[in-house]
């Protein structure tokens, strides 16, 4: 068989071009433009361009046709009618990467089935991706396109550590303060639960919806059945670095007014919210997944890694000044509040 990613190489695409490239019943290519491709695995045929320039791509696709084509780089309804102008006939399934966070906010229920509402006005990233998802089936019920719809959570990789509250530059520098035995902010009490998923047990449920006659008309969330509070996960990273954690609890509405990081979005439209996901649809369709990397094993590996690899270790100094005086200005606020009567 033979797919086709656009992307390909990114936190949760790239364990997947892994995993295909071992499997001798797939043949495949990834469409990008070749920032990444020396860490592609042998065997993997590399279209290199921008997948903007539609022109380009059509000389370059040939006659190819696929039996997968997935798109890891949408964002907005107008990345989808310009795969459709391209794929259109060319392809027996066309993939979409959704979002779990376009689920409804705030929850009717902390339990997650396919089936939950799509609904979030607390984030544009997930608006658009709720957009993209009602164009799709219209396209599938009225013209039989043959779509199939991904919807992944917290999916994280070697390369990052998954935490609730950083900076621009990723979660680095919580790592870092982490290890300096500083105060981390952690949103809210710290009590909600919350899923991180490794990217390669992502590819596992995904791979097997590759090819899915089942998977067509359907969407599916793949994400690990692990729970765990936000205390739980930084105290998992902590325990990774053989440090105690400090944790300093933060209101995420606080952190939402305050700024100048969008906490609206990825907190109070996102990580803010007790989540657990049920995965019995994507078990029926695909017998025999299991996600099978604990949290506090794949912290581990993440660490190990980064560890290794300077460029994984971006410092921002913004951030960690943010952060101490968001710590400073709420300690001495209720150090000046102690005691008094209203």
């Amino acid at each position: 068989m033979k797919a086709l990613f656009i992307g390909g190489t990114g936190t949760i695409s790239m364990a997947i071009t892994r995993l295909i490239a071992d499997d001798p019943g797939w043949e495949l290519y990834l469409i990008n433009r070749g920032k990444r491709k020396a860490d592609l695995p042998e065997g993997v045929r590399l279209i290199e361009g921008d997948i903007n320039n539609e022109e380009d791509m059509k000389k370059k696709l040939g006659d190819l046709t696929f039996d997968t084509v997935c798109d890891f780089i949408a964002f907005v309804p107008g990345h989808l009618e310009r795969d459709r102008r391209l794929f259109e006939g060319r392809t027996r399934q066309y993939m979409c990467i959704s979002s779990a966070s376009a689920y409804q906010k705030p929850l009717g229920d902390p339990l997650i089935t396919e089936s939950t509402p799509l609904y979030n006005p607390y984030w544009e990233y997930s608006r658009n991706k709720i957009a993209m998802e009602d164009l799709l089936m219209r396209w599938y019920r009225e013209d039989g396109f043959p779509v199939t719809i991904i919807r992944p959570s917290h999916t994280y990789d070697e390369r990052s550590i998954p935490v609730g509250v950083h900076g621009d530059r990723g979660s680095w520098q919580v790592v870092k303060r982490i290890m300096e035995k500083r105060p981390v902010i952690i949103h809210g009490d710290g009590t909600s639960l919350w899923t991180v998923t490794h990217n390669s047990d992502f590819a596992k449920g995904f791979v097997g919806l590759m090819g899915n006659p089942r998977a067509i008309g359907e969407a599916f969330h793949i994400t690990s059945d692990e729970s765990l509070t936000w205390d739980g996960i930084h105290r998992r990273i902590a325990d990774a670095l053989g440090v105690p954690l400090r944790a300093f609890h933060v209101s995420s509405y606080f952190l939402s007014a305050i700024g100048p990081y969008d906490f609206r979005g990825s907190l109070i439209g996102d990580k803010a919210n007790s989540v657990i996901f049920d995965n019995a649809k994507l078990k029926r369709t695909v017998p025999g997944f299991k996600c099978t990397v604990r949290f506090d094993q794949g912290v581990r590996m993440a660490l190990e890694y980064i560890m290794s690899h300077p460029e994984c270790r971006q410092e921002d100094p913004d951030f960690d000044r943010w952060s101490d005086n968001v710590i400073h200005a709420l300690s001495s606020a209720a150090s000046a509040l102690k005691g008094t009567k209203a």
